[in-house]
């Protein structure tokens, strides 16, 4: 089953939704961005360059595509549609469900949808995003942080480096978020500290993950880059501990704020990220002990 561009996950078979593992939801949406622009074109962009993906994951030794099947959903360019691009999806069992956005302002409409009582939102990402408003806008992508916790869910943020002074208080006042500067993390202690939160996560849990959390210099291409920022590697660590170490129940990830760039370093280093978590994901459900009758099973790649 294609999608109306023909663009899947690694070149694999599209299934119907309902037959899937993987659910990739494609959010087409930019209107709220500031500085450069194009986050629009992220979705296709990514999954574009997973087709320079290797099958198998190098880290935990198996290729979870053999195991699983994936749906790439129609793309959403109206934002009053995000919130129901997974309408129905949240009492599935033992389906990932990836957003690829799309600026920021894309997660509380989809936390709207796939969270349906008080969770916890793991949020990497450069900014505090713990505005009220910005602009005059409640929707922007400066305002996610603060509507998730308006939703009532609490915060495990990492990688901040850039805030307002109101923001700078909200995380020091409030319980309800647990914060991980950037500047810490370049202490082992913290970092070790970070790792074993996320590893004591447990309940319905929600992965967002900016791409401007990332060392410009291995992601340049994002609306409003900040000096500073996490790894790759670094980051596989915090996955590993989400997905293998933890008690957690992932109800849902987004990737979002990727500007595609000529290079391609920002959408390829996005589409391994993209890989790593299905990887992560499969290996947490046991998938590698099934028979292999994935996505990558009708592929001729030789």
């Amino acid at each position: 089953m294609k999608n109306e561009y023909n663009i899947e996950y690694q070149e694999l078979p599209s299934v119907k939704i309902r037959d899937a593992d993987v659910v990739i939801n494609r959010v087409c949406w930019g209107g709220s961005v500031s500085g450069k622009v194009g986050t629009e074109d992220a979705p296709d962009a990514i999954l574009i360059e997973t087709e320079q993906m290797e099958y198998y994951d190098e880290d935990l030794e198996y290729s979870p595509m053999k195991y699983m099947q994936v749906h790439v959903c129609e793309s959403i360019y109206e934002f009053e549609k995000i919130k129901t691009s997974f309408s129905g999806r949240s009492s599935e069992k033992n389906q990932l469900l990836i957003s690829l956005g799309g600026d920021h302002s894309i997660t509380p409409q989809l936390t709207l949808a796939l969270l349906k009582k008080p969770a916890t939102i793991l949020f990497l990402d450069a900014h505090a995003d713990l505005r009220r408003s910005y602009l005059g806008d409640t929707n922007s992508h400066a305002t996610p942080a603060f509507q998730l916790l308006k939703q009532g869910h609490k915060l495990v943020m990492v990688g901040i480096r850039s805030m307002f002074e109101t923001e700078a208080l909200r995380i020091k006042e409030d319980k309800n978020i647990h914060c991980f500067m950037d500047r810490a993390l370049r202490r082992e202690k913290v970092r070790k500290e970070l790792l074993q939160t996320v590893s004591e996560l447990e309940g319905d849990v929600y992965l967002s993950i900016d791409m401007d959390v990332f060392d410009p210099a291995c992601v340049p291409g994002v609306g409003t880059p900040q000096a500073g920022g996490i790894d790759y590697y670094f980051a596989t660590d915090i996955l590993e501990a989400l997905f293998l170490d933890s008690n957690a129940v992932i109800k849902g990830v987004d990737m979002v704020e990727l500007i595609p760039e000529d290079s391609k370093v920002s959408q390829l280093f996005a589409a391994k990220l993209l890989q790593k978590i299905i990887s992560y994901w499969g290996r947490s459900q046991g998938v590698q002990n099934r028979e292999q009758t994935g996505g990558q099973m009708q592929v001729k790649y030789e």
